[in-house]
């Protein structure tokens, strides 16, 4: 009488359970990578075996997590992310970054990504150093700090207003000198709120956001008029400044450092309460676009209160102008700057195109070139072409952060 028993053959050729594939700490393709590996280690076949059914040939079975262990050859795939890990949630963001999903884990044995990361945090071992503190998980942080940083986001918005100001009785060079040195303070303090603070990059951005910036900030203090001045004629004159949208969009600075920092606090919070992916996805994307209404609302009360002080003609390009800048700010502070860049370089690309137009329909014959801006112009108005040109890179950059920072690798120091 014999007694069936169950063998591995591939751990039989393979001791160490992996038969033969290698696993070396790189990134995956794409999602369907890991699920092509998770198939070849889950598919192994077992052997059928006669074996006498006595006492002395049964061997105790080693121990082992069974005919083959997945988890093991992702735990060495990631090593340095499990160890460098502070929290499981770490872990689970790192591994959404490499292309692995709730349907990816459920090969590995897990109902999501979630639970796979707490199995790799618990099994890889962390050196003796403590590892640091996450920030809002911690100490809180002191009231005189959090009280800087109000002050720090005021700053822009103070000294812009100030500046102008200043300028109303100067004419001439000291004009000139006066609207230069408010400028570079204005610069400077906004530089210090975007270092500092939830308007704060965690990493290296693009360089050219800040020219791209820069080209939309001058054209709506010099340029809201400039297509209008060049049908007429008038485009050689040197442009005034409209200094209200430009104290407008400096006093938005606090109410976006607001925002931010909201949007970041809640997005942990359901995160530490999220069980999968698709669950955290379906409660940030409703966080983003009440935080995003909740910037417009404030915007447009602090532009309507500038507008009665110094009087500008429409609100509609200067709204659009603050929206933009606020979503290429989240991107950028979550880890998507080259969306930002791609966001503002296009609505800067409207914007020039429409006055290189202009001037091109000046040349003899070439008035065809010039006509689709003036017909735009002559029935909205000059705002018309950087309104237009603002909310469709708004618009496209609030669709690409739905999708984006719905994500938990977006929510990472």
């Amino acid at each position: 009488m014999t007694t069936p028993r169950v063998t591995d053959s591939a751990h039989a050729e393979d001791p160490s359970g992996l038969d033969g594939l290698a696993f070396h700490p790189r990134t995956p393709a794409d999602a369907d990578s890991w699920d092509t590996t998770s198939d070849a280690l889950l598919a192994r076949p077992a052997v059928w075996e006669d074996e006498p059914a006595t006492t002395a040939s049964r061997t105790p079975a080693t121990p082992r997590r069974g005919p083959a262990d997945p988890v093991k050859a992702l735990m060495h795939r990631h090593r340095e992310l499990c160890e460098r890990a502070v929290d499981p949630l770490e872990i689970a963001a790192g591994l959404e970054a490499h292309g692995v999903t709730d349907r990816t884990a459920a090969r590995f044995r897990h109902r999501d990504v979630f639970s796979l990361a707490e199995e790799l945090y618990a099994r890889v071992p962390r050196g003796e150093a403590p590892t640091p503190a996450r920030p809002g998980r911690g100490l809180p942080r002191p009231a005189a700090a959090d009280f800087a940083l109000v002050l720090l986001t005021l700053l822009p918005g103070a000294l812009c207003a100030l500046a102008v100001a200043g300028l109303r009785p100067l004419e001439g060079i000291p004009r000139t000198a006066a609207t230069v040195t408010g400028a570079v303070a204005v610069t400077v303090a906004l530089s210090l709120c975007l270092r500092r603070g939830p308007l704060r990059a965690q990493r290296r951005t693009v360089p050219a956001l800040r020219l791209w910036t820069l080209w939309l900030l001058a054209y709506a203090a010099y340029g809201t008029d400039l297509p209008t001045r060049i049908m007429v004629g008038g485009g050689e004159a040197a442009p005034a400044l409209n200094a209200g949208p430009l104290v407008g969009l400096a006093l938005a600075v606090a109410p976006a450092a607001w925002c931010a920092h909201l949007f970041s606090i809640q997005a942990r919070r359901r995160l530490d309460g999220s069980r999968g992916l698709e669950e955290f996805a379906s409660g940030a994307r409703p966080l983003l676009l009440g935080v995003v209404a909740l910037y417009v609302g404030a915007l447009v009360a602090l532009l309507a209160v500038t507008r009665l002080v110094l009087p500008y003609d429409d609100l509609a390009p200067v709204v659009a102008l603050g929206v933009l800048l606020f979503l290429a700010r989240l991107l950028v502070v979550h880890h998507f700057p080259a969306a930002a860049a791609t966001g503002l370089a296009a609505a800067c690309a409207v914007e020039a195109t429409a006055i290189l137009l202009l001037l091109a329909g000046r040349l003899p014959g070439c008035g065809f070139l010039a006509a689709p801006v003036e017909a735009a112009v002559t029935a909205w108005g000059a705002s018309a072409v950087p309104a237009a040109a603002c909310a469709a890179a708004a618009a496209g950059l609030l669709a690409h952060a739905t999708a984006a920072l719905s994500r938990a690798s977006a929510h990472t120091q």
